[in-house]
């Protein structure tokens, strides 16, 4: 399916900023729609591409209209069980559509409409972008349609709901729905189902829903929120000697378009103020409740769990330096050159799986920037290289985000190889080229040296360095491992390593 944005670029004359307020509208438009009961689809003026876009607010709809948005209520039935995004109608097909257009104002007229076999009520709302000094740009046309086949005498919350849905409609004709420069608000924000309250313009609470009042219950509250001044009401309940939080009044009255929470007697409440400003002047607010508690734990036991993780790869990181330095001491005092040579060889291989605990105590996740590990580990390698070759080992091609459980082993690998290349190859190059695909790793250690023998048998191969290679690759990652003379001299080692889905 196109996205709103494809659509819009391909088929309108909308700008920049008008592209960016409807993004800013279909990205809160589930609220009128959950307060609607109702479907919302998103026609945009459709012009032929000869025609030069049009400013201000006569862009021409001689061409028709296309439907780049669209959204279903969560809180009753759909009208629209498929996808109508790209759908093209011409003009007069819809004629509310064209009528709010044309004369800039909600359309509700008509008998509702019976041709799907369904009573749908269909109603259009001009969209349109503020713009300094009063005068806005008109946008697109919304197109409201309410499946009335579980019609009923409506209760106190539906009616509430669709009164407050009739604000924002004339918001959004205003030009005043979406908030220009509205702060980000809150992963998650409340939704219309999570809870409910219609205050007016003195930010007193004229309608409360049960789910609403059972949080506000949940935070310490034994009178009845209907009638009372919210700002005040929900200050005393969170607050006692200390001094009250402006933010916390100002979004409880509903004087601005902003998120916050509130925690008392260990029940966390998150609050959403949307302000109801029609025809020039602030009629009252709703404000959207969510009770966050089990949510906010659940956080709170991840990020102390996270820091356990962290500060056990940091001890692990320090506890295997420990032991690289013992083996160090100890290759020290050894007179055979054979013995040294394999404690340092243990040494680098330590430190090596040191680099990636090193890493993963910093990181938030089990995943870790492979880059700067491989960067190190090559770094590390070219330390056992003679003065007299000077070989300093290059990377080509990068990493990535992996994540620890194939960072180690591959860390590993990536040693071995590397060390055993300086130490056995005699190269005068020694490269470490990374090509990615989408579900593979692929890596290819290569040298000028002097090359595998011409009966090299990876299976019955006594190098202790390739062994440990290839139980890594092979048996750990389940991955690939090759490894052949260069063309033009030198040994050419692939290895070729499966990735989790993302």
């Amino acid at each position: 399916m196109p996205t709103l944005s494809d659509l819009v670029v391909r088929h309108t004359s909308l700008d920049a900023a008008d592209l960016e307020w409807l993004h800013s509208l279909v990205s809160d438009w589930q609220l009128l729609a959950d307060l609607s009961f109702a479907d919302l689809v998103l026609w945009a003026p459709l012009l032929p591409p000869s025609k030069e876009p049009a400013g201000g607010c006569d862009m021409d709809h001689g061409s028709g209209w296309i439907a780049i948005a669209q959204m279903r209520p969560t809180t009753g039935p759909t009208v629209y069980h498929d996808d109508i995004v790209g759908t093209v109608v011409a003009p007069g097909e819809r004629p509310l559509i064209d009528t709010a257009w044309n004369e800039r104002r909600i359309c509700r007229e008509g008998d509702p409409d019976w041709s799907t076999g369904v009573p749908v009520r269909e109603e259009t709302i001009p969209v349109r972008r503020a713009l300094p000094g009063g005068e806005g740009r008109f946008l697109a046309v919304i197109q409201r349609s309410t499946n009335l086949s579980s019609a009923r005498t409506p209760s106190r919350l539906e009616l509430t709901y669709l009164q407050s849905a009739s604000d924002l409609a004339q918001m959004v004709a205003e030009g005043r729905f979406p908030f220009s420069g509205e702060e980000p608000i809150l992963v998650r924000s409340p939704r219309v189902g999570d809870g409910l309250l219609r205050l007016d313009r003195a930010g007193r609470v004229t309608y409360a829903s049960p789910n609403a009042l059972s949080a506000y219950r949940r935070l310490g509250l034994h009178a009845d929120l209907v009638g009372a001044e919210l700002g005040r009401v929900t200050a005393q309940l969170c607050y006692s000697d200390e001094p009250i939080n402006e933010d916390l009044m100002i979004v409880a009255s509903g004087r601005a378009a902003k998120e916050t929470e509130v925690e008392s007697g260990g029940t966390i409440v998150q609050l959403r103020a949307i302000p109801l400003i029609v025809g020039g002047g602030r009629i009252g607010a709703l404000v959207l409740i969510r009770d966050v508690t089990e949510l906010r734990r659940r956080e709170r036991e991840l990020m102390t769990k996270d820091a356990t993780i962290r500060e056990i790869h940091h001890r692990v990181k320090n506890n295997l330096q420990t032991v690289a330095a013992l083996l160090r001491l100890q290759a020290r005092r050894l007179r055979v050159p054979e013995g040294r040579e394999a404690l340092e060889e243990a040494v680098r291989r330590v430190g090596s799986i040191a680099i990636v605990h090193e890493t993963l105590s910093h990181a938030p996740e089990e995943f870790v920037d492979f880059d700067d590990i491989a960067d190190r580990v090559i770094a590390m390698a070219g330390e056992v290289s003679s003065a007299e070759a000077a070989v300093t080992p290059r990377r080509v091609g990068a990493f990535g985000v992996l994540p620890s459980l194939i960072a180690t082993p591959l860390a590993m690998a990536l040693t071995e190889l590397l060390q055993n290349a300086l130490q056995h190859g005699h190269p005068k190059r020694l490269q470490v080229v990374v090509r990615p695909e989408a579900d593979r790793l692929n890596v290819v250690v290569w040298d000028d040296g002097q090359g595998v023998p011409d009966d090299f048998d990876l299976d019955s191969t006594t190098s202790l360095g390739l062994q440990i290679v290839r139980t890594l690759v092979v048996g750990e990652l389940s991955g690939k491992l090759a490894i052949e003379r260069r063309e033009g001299g030198g040994t050419e080692v692939t290895l070729s390593i499966p990735l989790p889905a993302s």
